[in-house]
């Protein structure tokens, strides 16, 4: 018999009806109490529809704990299903020709009446292509098959579930909308690639999911946020929570096109970094951070006036715990909660873009944490980590490696990278933690780690996965930059991976940072004696593409503040800092610093709270402030502060030996040496009268920024704003110059 749907009309003098069955013909005993048990491993050969071709009828069970009665519904014809169980198990077998039929039913709950479509008459979603290339370890744009997806399917609106879970015995999906009963969504299990899938109708944006899984030992694992879900409930709260895809940034064009100039190894890069819930707060509202769109409002326009090329914010992927900063991340697709949407971040990477800033976000692929809702142990086994303790749990943060020699994995991490460059337009990763990555030993004792099949103590398959990392990441993002955390000496972080390296554009230069923060915290008498924690930067300063970092790890755990580690009373740190930050800004190397550093912070930085802004009502953190800018604008505007950064043709000492008076005297070129700077950095408090230093040509210099000056809240000692060279040979140089070097002061001069 023909069923009536919308393209098929019905037989005439042939009524829809069912056979008359006793319910033991509609379901065996043992497969009802494997489902009502939630037990039950593949619910799409029970439940929906099934041709049982020797009868030439259809049998359609559903199961609707609590339904009172359940109508099967074709058009407008509806057929009572008969109850196989108290629970809520319903069937009815129906004549019909072949053909896969379309129905939904009409479920009474509490006296009214419900009409729900049925997820288990909905064929296979993804095909076998998807699949493969998923355990090859190369479906790049995995957030368009895994995790959550809207998706209209044969005329139904719903959404489309796919999760890895190999070695669990069953997987649902659960929420508000099934009474989180693991029973009602049981997700079809697709051949030995272990990925489940299930399309459930009538979801909506907002609506809140996680996934319910019986591991490999029969064991009910805790209920799981999705690894490839792109939005979360806010914490404490940690379901993953339905969106649409994130609409496409077609604003930020102008910008994407562009954008090679501005992170070549020639251009001038300064970052600003961020913590999103700390740059300002809401005070008034119970010391609330910022939403996306407020942070916007105040950072923008900051930024802009500040001169910083790039803004970077700290992890926005979904975290659980505040205190982590977002370094142990649950959600690599998901932007966090705490602060907006999906949308409202695309928003203000849109409004970064069109102030002419770029957007730089920290990346996290080393570790997660051991959540019991998130990775860990996700299918009852050690999926996403190694199960060797010695190769998969981090002894310093308590936190699980991943396996880097799994395909699946690393498809997990990349495709999440891609994720964030492909929808937001970000325009560039900050890899956190390299180091932990590299060595299978890092923080290990001996015997608490596992040499590679070589003996040594490198880990070779992450050393793959991040070349892997920034291949894709380079080939599929145009103009886009990776940047490395790396601490040790390892070489070719910034060589290309067909040269051996790992291939990332710039790494952090966590040694220039150690040694100078050293030095600048030494008393000025003693300095003489330390004169090498200065130079010594220079003798590798063009081994990698560096960053001169100053972030956010300097300023927590009892460090204190960049500004407190100056010596010396109040006029004396203000001064040391602003001669540090001359030296920072004219040594080669791309720049970045913490927030709140550029106005010298007094206190540690508290992620829980404001920065302290009420500082700049003082003159001297005015000073320091007005002196970055002008840093920033400087940096920008000379083509010799960055054009030769990563060039060692870009940089000439002339004085590099001075250590009993603590000067440094140093020369930037430009590309074609056409255009100079002279930096001069006195690190005492005494002023250096009639000094002498070399110049390479003869004419008059001028002093284009003194950090000592009045507008800096300087003692503004006195000295000329423009010298002649004369004709004496000095320092290695056929000219030389005199003039006073101001006390713990930093000069920049160039040609009149």
């Amino acid at each position: 018999m023909a069923i009536r749907t919308r393209k098929q009309k019905p037989v005439a003098d042939t009524p829809l009806h069912t056979t008359h069955t006793m319910s033991t013909d509609l379901a065996h005993p043992d497969e009802i109490a494997a489902l009502i048990g939630g037990r039950h491993a593949n619910p799409f050969a029970f439940l929906g529809p099934h041709l049982d071709e020797a009868a030439s009828t259809w049998i359609i069970r559903c199961f609707l704990p609590g339904a009172e009665s359940v109508a099967v519904v074709f058009e407008d014809q509806a057929v009572e299903m008969v109850q196989l169980h108290k629970e809520g198990l319903f069937a009815a077998r129906i004549e019909l020709v072949p053909g896969r039929p379309h129905y939904h039913f009409k479920a009474r709950w509490d006296g009214r009446d419900i009409a729900l479509e049925d997820p288990f008459r909905f064929p296979v979603i993804l095909n076998g292509k998807e699949i493969l290339r998923f355990r090859q370890g190369q479906l790049w744009r995995a957030w368009e098959t895994l995790g959550a997806r809207s998706l209209t399917l044969e005329g139904v609106h719903g959404f489309a579930f796919a999760v890895w879970a190999p070695a669990a015995q069953r997987v649902s999906v659960v929420g508000p909308f099934n009474n989180w009963d693991g029973r009602r969504h049981i997700m079809r299990k697709l051949h030995d690639a272990g990925i489940w899938e299930i399309f459930i109708p009538g979801l909506s944006v907002d609506d809140i999911y996680k996934y319910e899984i019986i591991g490999a030992d029969g064991s009910l694992q805790p209920l799981k946020s999705d690894p490839f879900g792109q939005a979360a409930e806010v914490r404490p709260a940690n379901a993953s929570r339905l969106v649409e895809p994130v609409k496409a940034n077609n604003q930020d064009q102008n910008w994407l096109e562009n954008r090679h100039s501005r992170h070549g190894l020639d251009a001038p890069i300064s970052v600003y970094e961020v913590h999103a819930g700390s740059f300002r707060r809401k005070p008034e509202e119970g010391n609330r951070p910022l939403t996306y769109g407020e942070l916007g409002d105040w950072l923008i326009p900051y930024v802009r006036e500040m001169g910083f090329t790039h803004v970077q914010f700290m992890p926005l992927t979904e975290y659980p715990f505040d205190g982590s900063w977002g370094y142990q991340p649950v959600g690599m697709y998901a932007v966090t909660s705490r602060y907006g949407s999906p949308d409202e971040f695309r928003d203000l990477v849109a409004r970064l873009h069109a102030a002419d800033i770029g957007v730089l976000c920290d990346f996290v692929p080393a570790h997660f944490p051991i959540d019991g809702h998130g990775l860990n142990r996700f299918d009852g086994t050690a999926l996403y980590e190694h199960a060797d303790p010695r190769l998969g749990f981090h002894p310093d943060w308590k936190t699980n490696i991943y396996d880097f020699t799994k395909p699946e994995v690393v498809n997990f991490l990349v495709s999440s990278a891609l994720y964030w460059l492909d929808r937001f337009k970000i325009d560039g990763l900050r890899v956190d933690a390299v180091s932990s990555m590299l060595y299978l030993d890092y923080s290990r004792a001996e015997g608490e780690w596992i040499p590679n099949i070589y003996g040594g103590n490198i880990n070779l398959e992450a050393v793959q996965f991040m070349r892997r990392l920034n291949e894709m990441c380079y080939g599929e993002a145009d103009g886009i930059m990776m940047v490395a955390e790396e601490s040790t000496a390892w070489a070719g972080v910034c060589k290309p991976t067909y040269d051996g390296g790992l291939g990332f554009g710039f790494k952090w230069n966590l040694g220039w940072m150690h040694d100078t923060l050293q030095y600048m915290s030494r008393d000025p008498i003693h300095r003489a004696w330390h004169h090498g924690e200065i130079t010594f930067g220079l003798a590798y300063a063009w081994s990698e593409n560096f960053m001169l970092a100053l972030s956010h790890d300097e300023v927590v755990h009892g460090k204190g503040s960049i500004f407190s580690r100056m010596p010396g009373d109040d006029w004396q740190r203000y001064a040391n800092l602003r001669a540090y930050y001359a030296l920072m800004w004219a040594h080669p190397g791309k720049k970045l610093i913490f927030m709140g550093a550029e106005f010298a912070q007094v206190a540690e930085w508290n992620y829980e709270g404001s920065l302290d802004w009420h500082l700049l009502d003082q003159p001297g953190h005015r000073g320091v402030q007005s002196l970055v800018r002008d840093l920033n604008h400087l940096y920008r505007s000379l083509p010799a502060l960055h054009q030769r950064d990563c060039d060692p043709s870009g940089f000439d000492w002339v004085q590099a030996d001075a250590a009993d008076v603590s000067v440094f005297a140093f020369l930037r070129w430009n590309h074609d040496r056409s255009e100079k700077l002279l930096a001069l950095i006195n690190m005492t408090p005494v002023p250096r009268t009639e000094y002498r230093v070399g110049v390479p040509h003869a004419g008059r210099w001028k002093v284009i920024l003194n950090t000592d000056s009045a507008a800096y809240h300087g003692s503004n000692y006195d000295g000329p704003d423009q010298v002649e060279a004369e004709a004496v040979a000095f320092n290695g140089q056929p000219h030389s110059i005199v003039l006073t070097l101001p006390p713990l002061a930093g000069l920049y001069l160039i040609p009149a």
